[in-house]
């Protein structure tokens, strides 16, 4: 069951992979995956692909690491078919080592395929008989096809309320999307780029090839497009994918509308153990999934086309700070509604991140920060500032560079102190700004000249105080409920853009002139300062502070 079938002779791929570890999918019964297995082993064969570019002997520690999530996972996992297709997975991994990088990051692909196949067709098994109990699979499913904001809460609600038929949905379509992405990026030409394509997209099909709307679809056409691939035989290819795009795009199209809700996910049977798909392809056509050759050695790539280097971390955030950078934009003039947007954007561009990016530390804690800032009222400039300080410290722990403690704070702030919570918390204070000013005019009057000028300059000093609770509650009521009108009120705010930073920076001067001047007069009728002498009178019986006393 060797995924790499060399010719002992000439060391040349002579049938380079069987489809063993695609075509082996039936589905598994009900029950939990260890997710924690499942996380590690996705992220050491992703880290596997990144180390690759670099080092071979880092790669290979990676593949150990795998090597080891992938025992602890396999007890978990009820499809003993895909459970040897990735242990088969690993150990073509490891013969692509010595390789080339673009061939180990196929085997990645097909290995990170038959990962999500045994997840999605498990959580839909346990959702079938305890929607309850399925949440924490679900969240794991959502970030591996890419769903954040809205689409993942969808996703979430569907499963819980035990609506298969929808959740399937969901998933099938964002797989569907991957697929025909990836093949519109294929070309029908023995290079680097169409090989990686090609094998992505032979992924992300295996995870939905079950489907009724996958029509005549199959996991060998995209094994026959591979093979014909490695073998040079462009002419056929060409045909292959014209195939594969048509069908692709019926596959979408029958996606294009929710299925009726009849509580079982569309296009399949009752997840049932044992259950399982073909598992071998016609011997005269073994698929390819190796280094595109024909009559060169596989170590060495196609004389004719160079290997495109993987992006870089570099590369991958620059779609992720353009989102952010139009969701700052757009919440600084508060358009909640197009910063959302944006939001949604910037967690997709996170979620097709290259490698580099997603295998480092924190990548998981932002992708869950941008997807909170989306379902989040009351947007604010200071929430997206915190996320793209958050990317910046991502983009530098996967270049090895230290990271800020500063912007790492903000966006675990940001969490929490943030919405609703920020908005009430706001109004408060605002609301007790008054107490102070009260208490100080009841005690001490009005007719001095002196206490006027400090009740003045304390009122100033918390003006943007006031501002920023009764501005930003009634602001925070028009993004709840539409009105336009209410929500241009944050722009009142001193806090909402650089705009108001002169008209902060004017209120204190002058708070700061009128408190001095006020303390300064009072320094002077006490005899503290310049000559004037002292208007509080001290006897042994009595003593009398007339506050009001004018000078």
């Amino acid at each position: 069951m060797s995924l790499s079938i060399q010719d002992d002779r000439t060391g040349r791929v002579r049938a380079p992979m069987t489809l063993l570890a695609l075509a082996a999918l039936g589905l598994g019964g009900a029950g939990a995956q260890d997710l924690a297995a499942y996380n590690s082993l996705a992220q050491n064969l992703d880290g596997a692909v990144t180390a690759r570019a670099s080092s071979a002997q880092a790669a290979l520690t990676r593949l150990d690491a795998a090597q080891s999530a992938l025992d602890t996972l396999s007890p978990t996992l009820r499809n003993r078919q895909i459970v040897t297709g990735l242990k088969d997975a690993l150990g073509s991994s490891r013969a692509a080592l010595g390789r080339t990088p673009a061939e180990l990051e196929a085997q990645v692909l097909l290995a990170r395929g038959l990962m999500r196949k045994a997840l999605y067709d498990q959580t839909l098994a346990l959702l079938a008989s305890a929607p309850q109990n399925g949440a924490a699979q679900v969240r794991v499913l959502a970030r591996e096809f890419g769903l954040t904001g809205d689409a993942a809460a969808a996703l979430s609600s569907d499963a819980r309320a035990g609506r298969l038929e929808r959740t399937a949905w969901r998933l099938e379509r964002a797989a569907v999307q991957k697929v025909s992405a990836s093949l519109q990026a294929a070309r029908p030409a023995q290079n680097t780029a169409s090989y990686v394509n090609l094998a992505r997209a032979t992924g992300w099909f295996t995870v939905v090839q079950d489907s009724a709307g996958a029509g005549t679809l199959t996991v060998s056409q995209f094994g026959d497009a591979l093979r014909q691939l490695t073998a040079g035989d462009t002419a056929a290819l060409t045909t292959s994918l014209t195939t594969l795009r048509q069908g692709t795009a019926a596959f979408a199209a029958a996606l294009a509308s929710p299925p009726a809700a009849t509580g079982r996910a569309p296009g399949t049977q009752t997840p049932t153990p044992g259950t399982q798909t073909p598992t071998t392809p016609p011997a005269t056509t073994p698929p390819a999934a190796t280094s595109p050759t024909e009559t060169t050695p596989v170590t060495t790539p196609p004389a004719t086309t160079p290997v495109t280097p993987a992006p870089s971390a570099a590369q991958g955030a620059a779609g992720v700070y353009a989102a952010l950078g139009r969701a700052l934009a757009a919440t600084g003039h508060a358009d909640n509604a197009s910063a959302r947007a944006a939001l949604a954007e910037a967690g997709t561009a996170l979620a097709g991140a290259p490698v580099a990016l997603r295998n480092a530390a924190g990548f998981d804690a932002l992708g869950s920060a941008i997807a909170g800032a989306q379902g989040r009222g009351a947007l604010r400039p200071s929430d997206v500032q915190a996320l793209i300080g958050g990317l910046a410290n991502l983009e530098n722990a996967a270049a090895g560079q230290p990271v800020s403690a500063l912007d790492g704070s903000s966006v675990g702030v940001s969490r929490w102190f943030s919405g609703w919570l920020r908005v009430l918390v706001f109004a408060l204070l605002a609301g007790l700004t008054v107490v102070p000013l009260y208490l100080l005019n009841l005690a001490f009057g009005g007719r001095n000249v002196y206490w006027r000028a400090i009740l003045g300059g304390l009122a100033l000093l918390m003006l943007p105080l006031f501002l920023e609770g009764l501005f930003g509650l009634l602001g925070a009521f028009g993004d709840l409920f539409g009105a336009a009108a209410l929500r241009n009120l944050t722009n009142l705010t001193l806090s909402q853009g650089a705009y108001a930073l002169p008209i902060w920076a004017l209120l204190g001067a002058a708070a700061i002139g009128l408190t001095a001047f006020g303390f300064r007069g009072l320094c002077e009728q006490f005899g503290l300062l310049g000559n004037a002498k002292p208007s509080v009178q001290n006897t042994t019986q009595h003593t009398s502070i007339d506050w009001d006393e004018d000078v």
